[in-house]
């Protein structure tokens, strides 16, 4: 007797294959049969006008602290997810060194955006080694989950406060491969650093791997590259807007040193930059040819995302903002009631330095979230430019007047500038790229301004029923077996005999995304953005149901992924 039979679905298996009709078998975690089946099971679920696919992999996920009080890494669940990939950008929470785990909260509020107050109170920080850290998962969760180790934590853990300011000797480089190595082996997947001008600690310092020479980073690539099943991330200061050639090199020696696949997040298409997708592709082609392979990772949706001047956000990031920004909130709205002040911020966040996040400088676009004042009473919903209009007004000006009389709390919504055709043509282009790869959502990161999570629902909807770029089989494809075979997962990825039975059966004809809502759901009373799913029938994680009809169910057969046991070895040559 077979333990689940999913009854007369349509099985997309993953390969880009057409879809076809045909009932999936399960038996002890993994799928026995496919096609018409005539034993008896302990559960069948009808599956007629479903689609049955494998369960989405998320390559890039910041699941690491939420995991520990959240099993079901909610929302990624409930849109198909059934594995995520976490410590990524080089920010993991082990090792950890006793005592510093105020530090590393600090570091992981700033620059993941996690709530302090939830790092503080969803788990004890009790533990040291990778070992001690991937242990307390085991049986824990309820999604598969994989995580690189970072070099942040790596650092740390071997030069103590040393790490911030220092260059490291060769003596705590050959200690940083030995601690490299202990995680590898207890089942971290591989290593992961960051060079990000935008990653600063609690205290305000670049972090610790900024502070890593390229020999220092070649030398922990070359570590990785010794165990199997291993693969690279990473993040340079141009991932967020375009690479200067030294950070080309970089990227393309790290992984040809490990020989390794090296994954970067994220590519963002915009046909206002058309040079963009051809200068970050180029990463891929330089790295080809020292004997490296370069991937990098493209959200196939637009994300929801909030800003506001009281928290730290992308805002903060346009060049000299931060340095205006950073002071308590009364001197903040001090300084942005002083007119000089606001032309600075007007003129650097139209200067050619901001980069990507003049993106983020169409400050008329702005639609008002919550507000608090009373003279703002009715504004939730208006964009800025209208508000502008009636007032006779600027859009900064009366966008900084509203965020004021706010002590800097309103919640401001974004309009995107690149939903345009050429935009979305130039993204189906690049979907098609073997130097590119669907990801990037950041789930479990940047809890109050964004929500990545959904991408699968809402890209699926996206190509069955609204602009169709490309057919469900590929998008399908492209969210299971493509990340898979770039972390070589054993047997995930795909639906055929003897693949391990992550599964999700979605209904085509209403699967998709609630739009994103702010909860109070965190530990420490604290919130973020979430957002429910629409159309999702089954999400069976090793054969268990952990999400029926849009819910968890509340069960933890997740599997935490460890190299060289749980994946195979993926060569960059």
């Amino acid at each position: 007797m077979l333990d689940l039979i999913i009854k007369g679905g349509t099985v997309i298996d993953g390969t880009g294959a057409a879809g076809v009709v045909a009932d999936v078998g399960v038996s002890d975690g993994r799928i026995v049969a496919i096609g018409a089946i005539q034993a008896d099971a302990r559960e069948v679920f009808d599956a007629a006008g479903l689609v049955v696919s494998p369960g989405v992999i998320d390559p890039h996920t910041h699941y690491d602290a939420q995991l520990l009080w959240d099993p079901t890494a909610s929302p990624s669940s409930n849109h198909g997810v059934t594995t995520v990939i976490g410590g990524n950008c080089g920010f993991t929470l082990a090792p950890l060194l006793p005592g510093d785990a105020d530090y590393l909260r600090k570091m992981m509020a700033k620059v993941e955006g996690m709530p302090l107050a939830a790092l503080e109170n969803g788990t004890d920080w009790s533990w040291e080694t990778f070992a001690e850290y991937l242990d307390r998962m085991d049986g824990n969760i309820s999604v598969n989950a994989g995580f690189l180790v970072g070099h942040c934590a790596i650092r740390r853990y071997v030069m103590g406060g040393d790490a911030v300011g220092n260059a490291a000797d060769p003596a705590q480089v050959d200690a940083m491969r030995t601690e490299l190595r202990a995680a590898i082996q207890a089942g971290a997947l591989g290593f992961s650093f960051t060079n990000s001008t935008s990653h600063s600690d609690g205290e305000g310092e670049p972090v610790a791997s900024r502070w890593a020479t390229p020999d220092e980073l070649i030398a922990l690539c070359e570590e990785t590259g010794l165990h199997e099943g291993t693969t690279l991330e990473g993040i340079v200061p141009g991932c967020l807007d375009m690479f200067a050639d030294d950070e080309i090199e970089l990227l393309g020696r790290m992984s040809a040193a490990a020989n390794r696949p090296m994954n970067w997040n994220v590519l963002t298409v915009d046909s206002r930059v058309p040079e963009r997708v051809p200068r970050q592709i180029m990463a891929s082609d330089r790295a080809s040819q020292l004997g490296g392979r370069v991937v990098a990772l493209t959200m196939p949706v637009q994300v929801p995302m909030n800003m506001s001047f009281g928290s730290f956000c992308g805002l903060w990031l346009i060049p000299g903002w931060q340095q205006v920004l950073g002071v308590p909130v009364a001197e903040r709205v001090a300084r942005l009631n002083n007119p000089d002040t606001r032309v600075l911020l007007l003129e650097l966040s139209q200067s050619p330095a901001a980069g990507v996040f003049r993106r983020l400088a169409d400050w008329g676009e702005y639609v008002l979230g919550d507000t608090y004042a009373p003279e703002n009473a009715g504004l939730k919903g208006r964009t800025v430019k209208d508000i502008a209009a009636e007032r006779g007004r600027s859009n900064f000006g009366t966008l900084l007047d509203i965020v004021c009389a706010d002590d800097c709390r309103t919640v401001l919504w974004p309009t995107p500038q690149d939903d345009d055709a050429e935009s979305w043509r130039m993204r189906a282009e690049l979907w098609n790229d073997p130097r590119a790869m669907i990801g990037g959502s950041d789930a479990g990161a940047h809890l109050d301004r964004m929500c990545g999570a959904p991408y699968p629902t809402r890209f699926l909807a996206d190509c069955i029923r609204g602009r169709r770029l490309i057919s469900v089989e590929r998008a399908v494809q492209l969210m299971t077996s493509a990340p898979a075979a770039l972390f070589g997962l054993r047997d995930r990825g795909v639906l055929r005999e003897g693949a391990i039975a992550d599964i999700f059966v979605f209904d085509p004809a209403t699967v998709d995304s609630d739009g994103a809502a702010l909860v109070t759901d965190l530990p420490g009373n604290s919130s973020r953005l979430t957002a429910g799913s629409q159309g999702v029938a089954r999400v069976y994680v090793n054969g268990v149901s952990i999400i029926e009809d849009c819910q968890p169910t509340g069960a933890t057969p997740g599997t935490v992924l460890r190299s060289g046991r749980d994946t195979a070895t993926v060569t960059a040559r």
